[in-house]
């Protein structure tokens, strides 16, 4: 049911709610199952009805659940179903039933006992008659198992334990797994379970405090808002999250989430819209607005299965109670017009049930920077996944992939094509660059396996080779046989998801309707003669859903793409076919088309790559400053995905946005980030701006992950603003560890300065340096490693900033002679050990 529907139809029930609790005493015991016959109103020493009341209020409900139910019920046949349902009320007063079995039972089940313990309600009704009396029958004992529950603590706790123990279940079964594309499924599955597939994440405070793995940095904080680009990772940390709660299996850092109960809410699921038959919305086909579901619609807001099986007032109960986890993932997929309504509700609702924990995901385009700050919400952001972080990601995809692989031959095969991938994206730049996220490293996982270590390069390459494999190359291969009788090549079937990923974008939307979905093929096939003759728009959906690798069914009746990044590269493919050039202009403003227009750039012939950057720098009449400026930073970012364009208007590109690459603010330093490698070459010449300038600058060229940066970062190595040398030192991860090192953390000035440490190479390298006074270690290295890496003649101050477990002996530290001030992010249980003369600060929780 829809946020909406949902909230119609409990306006519609108050009523029959309130008829229904007059059927009852209004007192009686709530701390142990009692008899339904001892509870009703019309029988007992608190009586408050007679019998002479029953038809009045059957007569009533008879008209308020046909409103409900939207069922006609003729003049002719209102008294005979009054009189039936009344004797069905009566019976009430007969059920040996007591309220927790009856509510177990469920409706259909107690309405069928009500039945026998009624036989002669339906005596006088004709046929037709008494099927409305069954529907009337079972909608009330809805409406009396609903008001038992709310009645009785007990009844209530009971239900939400067994329903609980189901909803865990569920939420495992449906996000206990990640899908990695490509993969040959002749001798491995597409998915592997989250824990050999999953990666902790790295995330930074946007303060720019030391990194520090997500569950580590969520560890304490009951509201998060956090950013990720594209492909970064947030939909799997909430998986991740999800299903360790509901499993009870957590990290030691988050076992503050035992027990709590996990609401998975993709923001995407909360709006629905109805458009046209072209795919454009049109007069009385406007998007629904994007509200937020109140508590008891969570389940059927997201398409629940069992929402239907929630016991009345659950999810109201665990939030009062302060036992919630709300997962709210992707606020950049509702609409820009909608955003607004969204942040009231994400302001309103963590004040009004106190006490739960709150992760909110965007991309950082989608939300400016403070935007639930007056909420109390910290904002993190996910890292680029550093080199480790890379090494990693690709031994453990390699790791998944090899679970069901029992040929030794294939196995030798598939370490060889890791070894041989770890060192292609050290080595080479460009893949460097577009390996800096978890769906990027598994894109090129796959395609480096399917083309037996073969890699395109540059993004518009990777893609185009991306869906080859997909669509054509997998099966054709491995020579099987179309499994469903439908044999489209590559282009065909290229055509008609661009079609569905069209769609999306016009609408706004990251998912759509089957039907609509069915409803667009099927205007398109006469076009696509090769497709159209295999099968109509039904068999046509389902060869795309089930042999592309591209689509899904997140929930029945619905579908999407399996990444975002495809849609938008399909929206561009189609859009540049269609020359739809000032429709990207038209939409530029808007965060939603950033990728679809970059991508664009990458496909466009040079005359329409000049159009396109032309119309982007542009003055609107309508636009506002803000739209104006986010054009040109988004002319300068499609710079470098252009393969050929006039020098003249690349000239203009710079021209124009130039004075714009002087962030006046660390929010607008940090802004900058999206841009790319390409702002690199707009930003001034560092050498004789002020120490404030310097900083902000600082913040944008570390913000952008490629080893380009260093070239910039060694003109500002040498200030003495303990700003920038901290900025510096921190961006560390980021980069190629030696050459860092050489280039920038050998020259910082080292007074009053922390140097971060986050692995054992790291580690190395600053020894190789001459070690460090002041030495910041976000990474877990083990004492033995610590002790033989630090310099212990240089050692004055250490700060272990990981979670070092409960009891901590700290006799390591001995080795150190000149240490004297040892800082831990984590308040740990016991510290013994501690030489005499350090002395320990708890800078953590």
């Amino acid at each position: 049911m829809d946020p909406a529907d949902a909230a119609a139809a409990a306006d519609a029930a108050a009523p029959i709610a309130t008829l229904v609790q007059e059927l009852f005493v209004a007192d009686g015991p709530v701390d142990r199952p009692v008899r339904i016959a001892s509870l009703v109103a019309f029988q007992g020493d608190h009586r408050t009805l007679t019998e002479r009341d029953l038809p009045r209020i059957a007569s009533t409900l008879v008209e308020d659940i046909a409103e409900e139910t939207a069922d006609e019920i003729s003049d002719q046949s209102r008294p005979a179903l009054t009189d039936a349902l009344a004797r069905t009320l009566h019976s009430l007063g007969t059920v040996d039933l007591d309220d927790l079995r009856a509510v177990r039972l469920g409706p259909e089940a107690f309405a069928r006992h009500l039945a026998i313990a009624a036989p002669d309600a339906d005596e006088e009704l004709d046929p037709a008659d008494a099927h409305t009396h069954a529907s009337l029958r079972e909608a009330v004992c809805a409406h009396i198992l609903r008001f038992l529950t709310l009645r009785s603590p007990f009844v209530a706790a009971a239900e939400d334990a067994a329903f609980e123990e189901r909803y865990a279940q569920d939420i495992i079964a449906a996000h206990d797994h990640l899908t990695i594309y490509g993969i040959d499924l002749a001798h491995s599955p597409d998915s592997w379970p989250l824990d050999a597939a999953y990666l902790s994440l790295e995330t930074e405070t946007d303060g720019g405090g030391p990194s520090a793995p997500a569950e580590q940095a969520l560890a304490g904080r009951t509201r998060v808002l956090l950013w990720g680009v594209a492909g970064s990772g947030k939909t799997t940390l909430v998986q991740r999250l999800a299903v360790s709660v509901a499993r009870g299996d957590l990290p030691a850092p988050l076992e503050g989430l035992r027990g709590r109960v996990p609401f998975v809410l993709p923001v995407r699921r909360f709006r629905r819209a109805e458009p046209n038959r072209d795919g454009f919305p049109g007069p009385g086909a406007s998007p629904e607005p994007g509200a937020f579901p109140e508590p008891d619609a969570f389940l059927s807001a997201v398409r629940y299965p069992h929402a239907a099986a929630q016991p009345p007032g659950w999810a109201e109960r665990v939030l009062s109670h302060g036992r919630g986890l709300l997962l709210v993932d992707g606020v950049d997929e509702a609409p820009e017009e909608e955003r607004e309504r969204l942040r009231e509700a994400l302001r309103e609702l963590p004040t009004r049930y106190p006490g739960n924990v709150w992760l909110v995901t965007s991309r950082p385009s989608a939300v400016r920077e403070n935007w639930l700050a007056s909420e109390r919400f910290t904002e993190l952001k996910l890292s680029p996944l550093s080199r480790e972080g890379v090494t990693a990601f690709i031994r453990r995809w390699h790791a998944a992939a090899r679970q069901d692989i029992t040929d030794r031959a294939d196995l030798d095969r598939l370490s060889g094509y890791e070894e041989t991938l770890l060192d292609a994206v050290r080595i080479t730049r460009d893949l460097g660059r577009l390996a800096t996220n978890p769906l990027m490293c598994g894109l090129l996982c796959a395609l480096h396996r399917d083309r037996r270590g073969y890699l395109p390069r540059g993004r518009k390459a990777l893609y185009d080779a991306a869906l080859s494999m997909l669509l054509e190359r997998r099966d054709r291969e491995r020579a099987m046989l179309p499994p469903d009788g439908i044999d489209l090549p590559q282009e065909p079937k290229i055509q008609l998801l661009q079609k569905l990923a069209h769609w999306m974008l016009v609408n706004g939307r990251s998912e759509m309707d089957r039907a609509t979905a069915l409803e667009t093929l099927g205007r398109h096939l006469p076009a696509i003669p090769h497709a159209a003759l295999q099968g109509g728009p039904e068999e046509i959906y389902r060869h795309l859903l089930n042999r592309t690798g591209l689509l899904r069914e997140p929930t029945p009746g619905s579908v999407d793409f399996v990444h975002r990044t495809f849609q938008d590269y399909l929206s561009a493919r189609a859009v540049v076919e269609r020359h739809d050039f000032d429709f990207l202009i038209d939409h530029a403003h808007l965060d939603d088309w950033e990728e679809v227009i970059r991508m664009s750039v990458a496909l466009a012939r040079p005359d329409e790559c000049a159009y396109l950057l032309e119309g982007l720098l542009a003055a609107r009449k309508d636009a506002r400053p803000v739209h104006a400026r986010h054009r040109k930073l988004l002319a300068a970012a499609c710079l470098e995905h252009a393969t050929e364009l006039d020098p003249e208007v690349r000239s203009r590109v710079h021209r124009y946005t130039r004075d714009l690459v002087r962030p006046t603010s660390l929010e607008g330093a940090r802004a900058l980030g999206w841009i790319g490698p390409i702002v690199l070459e707009m930003l001034p010449d560092p050498t004789g701006v002020s120490d404030e300038e310097a900083h902000r600058l600082a913040v944008t060229a570390t913000s952008i992950a490629d080893d380009r940066a260093i070239d910039y970062l060694v003109r500002l190595r040498d200030r003495a603003s303990w700003a920038v040398r901290a900025q510096l030192a921190g961006a560390w991860r980021r980069y190629d560890t030696d050459r860092y090192a050489e280039e920038i953390i050998a020259h910082l000035d080292e007074r009053e300065l922390d140097f971060p440490v986050s692995d054992l190479e790291e580690l190395r390298a600053l020894r190789r340096l001459g070690g460090r006074p002041c030495v910041q270690v976000a990474g877990a290295l083990t004492p033995e490693q610590l002790a033989e890496g630090l310099v212990a003649e240089r050692l004055t101050e250490l700060w272990l900033a990981y979670d070092l477990g409960a009891d901590l002996d700290l006799s390591w530290l001995a080795v150190f002679p000149r240490l004297e001030i040892l800082r831990l992010s984590h308040r740990n249980a016991e510290v013994t050990g501690v030489p005499e003369g350090v002395q320990v600060i708890v800078a953590g929780p």
